[in-house]
């Protein structure tokens, strides 16, 4: 069975999928982008300000969830240029305290509404 997790303190989709899914004790969250929920506007111009706007993003889809990044066990970085990773994995790795998840960044060739970074992400909750 799966639950269909949603709120509006993350962006909607922009296509046919759900923000997030609970399979039994496993959470996945959908590649999120920096869209402020607040107003729907994409976060832009700065790369740090946009890795922040996604992981804000995916603390509240965890919070919806009723999971922390402390869950987490796996994450994906899609960046538009390997640029940013320094940028980038200083903003994401101040959302963990220790205990790391698994996880891979990629540079590709073009990400929804040419963002610079989009992080999905797997939790497990015993």
């Amino acid at each position: 069975m799966k639950e269909i997790i949603h709120t509006t303190q993350a962006p909607a989709p922009i296509g046919p999928y759900s923000q997030a899914v609970i399979a039994g004790n496993m959470l996945f969250i959908s590649g999120q982008i920096a869209i402020d929920p607040s107003n729907n506007e994409l976060i832009d111009g700065d790369i740090s300000k946009e890795a922040d706007q996604v992981m804000k993003n995916i603390a509240s889809l965890l919070k919806q969830a009723n999971y922390t990044f402390n869950d987490v066990v796996k994450t994906t970085i899609f960046l538009s240029d390997m640029a940013h990773f320094a940028k980038v994995n200083g903003v994401y790795g101040s959302y963990f305290n220790s205990n790391f998840p698994a996880r891979e960044t990629v540079a590709v060739a073009g990400l929804p509404k040419n963002v610079n970074v989009e992080i999905s992400i797997t939790a497990y909750k015993s």
